[in-house]
């Protein structure tokens, strides 16, 4: 439970070997895996391999420290299996951009872990590998699309775990399992080499505190060569020291109104949301109440319009793999649902989508532009209980539309482009985690990771952990 930057400072000091961090994280993922069903892939022996290299002194940031990577992401010589069946037990040849600069600060992956099949929804139910379970409480989900990341760092299986975020899903999780989740401004870190332009999803890490994720940004950020677009440079003296900076006094909105119209939003988020903007205040913010009228905006039609043929494009891929056409018993109903819808759409209808998509993510940072950041709950319900949302039955569709309900305050971040995080700050009656949404500022990462900290001092979470013994 201790924080990755803490770990990297014991194997600096020679405090604890790397070796034994490593066995350690190792044990506790064969004591907890059963139960909690986090990895698709434990890599023992090369964990320990690339531990044992690993001295005293090293000046790497992170050396030593255990990382579980997010299975959509290649690691060489791992499997990658989008949790479909479709990929098979294909085996990665090459890392991932992100991949590599993981390694180059030192870190030791340990594993692969479990998302829904192709990252579509925002629980992690696969059919190929069964539900991750959420450690606050087994019977709920522990959000998705990054579920099996943020179970396997709340249950302290690794102290920092890789995810992504194309409508939340970083920040999900990280609401659903008590931790820190930051979706990055839009270009701020690579999709490459496989991916080109990303105009929805961006790569993170879930953590248990600020300093560890501003701390894994400083890693992750920064221009790769052949990169389409990328996000302006940050702070000269890089994201860590921003993240226990102070932030000054800052403008705030409070928004409580959900982008859907019809989304009703559970009273305990709205209490969390009101106690964090109260708690603000307190430091010193001018915070104001704001309703934006984004529910007029008609998000989630055109957002599937984008969303499907990215789906589809990763079915694709899969089916290159296999050999063959994709087959619909080789994915789950919703997946096959939306690579049927995307083939049915022709160029055009995406491209409007697209411009309809950027336009209201325009107006989006217009409204948001007088204040410094906007106050949201994270969810709009409480985790849900397993089995309930999962794209399988006869009407997948219905799965599809019911995520927005329970995520509606979560894809304006990935529409604008701005960046956005979840904070653990509150716990309700249930016992489980309710995180509050922070959105910032165009490329401010910097600004929004110092308020992020403000409040972690304020009102420290980093000791709250799950009871699973």
């Amino acid at each position: 439970m201790r924080s990755a930057s803490d770990l990297a400072g014991l194997v600096r000091s020679g405090e604890l070997s790397a070796t034994e961090l490593v066995s350690d994280c190792l044990g506790r993922i064969d004591e907890l895996e059963p139960r909690i069903r986090a990895f698709t892939h434990v890599a023992h022996d090369a964990a320990m391999s690339v531990a044992a290299s690993i001295g005293p002194g090293d000046p790497r940031p992170f050396a030593g420290v255990p990382i579980a990577i997010k299975d959509n992401r290649p690691v060489k010589d791992m499997p990658i299996t989008m949790c479909s069946d479709l990929f098979g037990d294909y085996v990665a040849r090459h890392d991932a951009f992100l991949v590599r600069r993981i390694r180059e600060a030192g870190f030791v992956i340990v594993g692969k872990t479990v998302l829904p099949e192709m990252g579509i929804l925002p629980t992690t139910e696969p059919r190929r590998f069964g539900p991750t379970h959420n450690p606050w409480a087994l019977d709920r989900t522990p959000g998705g699309s990054s579920g099996g990341s943020a179970a396997a760092v709340a249950a302290g299986m690794v102290p920092i775990a890789h995810g992504n975020d194309g409508g939340g899903s970083i920040r999900i999780p990280a609401a659903c399992c008590g931790l820190v989740g930051l979706k990055a401004a839009r270009g701020r870190i690579s999709p490459g080499p496989d991916g080109g332009q990303s105009f929805l999803a961006i790569d993170g890490v879930l953590t248990r505190t600020v300093q560890d994720t501003a701390r894994a940004l400083d890693v992750l950020a920064g221009y790769e060569l052949g990169d389409a677009s990328w996000a302006p440079p940050g702070p000269a003296e890089g994201y860590g020291p921003a993240a226990v900076g102070e932030p000054g006094r800052l403008k705030l909105a409070l928004v409580l109104n959900p982008p859907l119209e019809d989304a009703a939003v559970d009273s305990v988020c709205v209490a969390a949301a009101r106690a964090a903007a109260g708690l603000l205040e307190s430091l010193g913010h001018d915070v104001e109440e704001f309703a934006p009228p984004w529910a007029g905006f008609n998000l989630l039609s055109d957002f599937t319009r984008l969303f499907g043929p990215m789906i589809s494009l990763t079915t694709m891929a899969g089916g290159r793999l296999a050999g063959h056409e994709p087959r619909q018993e080789d994915v789950e109903p919703l997946t096959w649902a939306l690579w049927e819808r995307a083939k049915t759409h022709d160029t055009m209808t995406f491209l409007s989508a697209e411009n309809r998509i950027e336009a209201v993510g325009r107006k989006l940072v217009t409204l948001f532009h007088p204040f410094d950041a906007v106050i949201t709950p994270s969810l709009a319900q409480r985790p849900l209980p397993i089995g309930e949302l999962h794209g399988r039955g006869p009407n997948p569709w219905a799965h599809y539309r019911r995520s927005g309900y329970f995520t509606p305050f979560s894809g304006t971040a990935n529409i604008t482009g701005l960046p956005a995080v979840s904070l653990p700050l509150y716990h309700g009656e249930d016992g489980l985690p309710t995180g509050v949404q922070l959105i910032g500022r165009p490329a401010r990462e910097d600004q929004l990771l110092a308020l992020a900290g403000q409040l972690e001092r304020a009102l420290p979470w980093a000791d709250r952990s799950p009871r699973l013994y």
